[in-house]
């Protein structure tokens, strides 16, 4: 069994005892979060669908913890104009297991 859910703008598919990192969520270590905005739910061969989000399914989820990813280095150039410029950017994440799909 496994779910499409929406957070943070992103899509992922998971499964029960899946960890991932999303965009930032509120929430303590240890903490559980209810994710309500489920896409589809697959359960053997029976595919269910909403039209955006089911209603009534949830998936719930234990907070791993937080922190951020490697940095990204931005770098911009235009030839022969003496002009470059530098930045570099970190995004914050929450990691994520996920405990049970309930549809």
């Amino acid at each position: 069994m496994y779910a499409v859910i929406k957070t943070g703008g992103k899509q992922y598919r998971v499964a029960a005892g899946d960890t991932l990192k999303v965009e930032s969520l509120l929430g303590e270590v240890g903490q559980q979060v209810k994710l309500s905005e489920v896409l589809a739910v697959v359960d053997g061969a029976n595919l269910r669908t909403g039209a955006p989000s089911l209603k009534g399914a949830e998936v719930v989820a234990t907070v791993l913890g937080h922190g951020r990813h490697d940095k990204v280095t931005i770098f911009k150039m235009q030839r022969r104009k003496h002009f470059q410029k530098h930045s570099g950017h970190r995004q914050n994440f929450t990691e994520l297991r996920i405990d049970a799909i309930a549809a």
